[in-house]
């Protein structure tokens, strides 16, 4: 599977995400559309974003009854996205009903993965506000293979656990891995992070990088030291 980075486009609104990706010329990034982007300008940014060339990862984290999910990603299917996720902890009935409302007529369907545990989520901060009292490794493994067992692509995890995902749920499984930071930068709210050459060792398939792209003096040259440093 060839690895990627995943530019997160999380601004308020069209036109600032087009004047972002302008930067970038003929070049045409993989981006994730998150809630922030796709609430403000709905899926006409999909559509745009798509038409000019670019591969999305919709990244809007589902998690209802099984029929309700279904029935969305349904809709959903319909954007012709590259990616897109739901959250493990929705159980596996949801994540089968998912993935059933997803694949198209023609049997085709985008990559779906499941959210295990967020990167800004804690030992201390899972105990306390969801009182799962396993340990974080432990309970991330087990969503993990709840998602492969309902017929998954993959899942959404730190690139710290993206190796053991791996051995867990097999090679062919997909790390999709948030939490990514330079090793000269701040890691802002993330709490399980590291660096696109650490992501690249430990096993990750695609590194999502947001304010350390977006945010950067010059975001195409921050894309391309990502891409140097996690594709090589």
């Amino acid at each position: 599977m060839g690895k990627d980075v995943i530019i997160a486009c999380d601004f308020a609104g069209k036109q600032e995400t087009l004047d972002f990706l302008a930067k970038f010329g003929e070049e045409r990034p993989f981006v994730k559309i998150g809630m922030e982007l796709y609430y403000s300008a709905g899926p006409d940014i999909v559509r745009e974003i798509k038409a000019r060339g670019h591969k999305i990862f919709l990244d809007l984290k589902l998690h209802d009854i099984p029929n309700t999910v279904k029935k969305a990603m349904a809709v959903l299917s319909g954007l012709d996205v590259d990616m897109t996720n739901l959250h493990a902890a929705g159980t596996k009935a949801m994540m089968e009903a998912a993935l059933e409302g997803l694949t198209r007529p023609d049997g085709s369907r985008p990559l779906l993965i499941a959210v295990t545990q967020l990167t800004s989520t804690s030992q201390e901060r899972m105990e306390a506000d969801l009182l799962i009292e396993k340990p974080l490794d432990e309970v991330v493994m087990h969503y993990a293979k709840c998602a492969a067992e309902a017929g998954l692509a993959g899942v959404v995890c730190s690139p710290l656990e993206a190796g053991k995902v791996h051995e867990v749920c097999g090679a062919d499984f997909v790390t999709v891995t948030p939490g990514v930071r330079f090793a000269d930068g701040d890691v802002g709210d993330q709490v399980r992070v590291t660096t696109p050459a650490r992501a690249k060792e430990i096993g990750s398939d695609y590194i999502v990088v947001g304010r350390p792209i977006t945010a950067a003096a010059d975001p195409v040259a921050a894309w391309k030291r990502c891409c140097a440093e996690f594709i090589g």
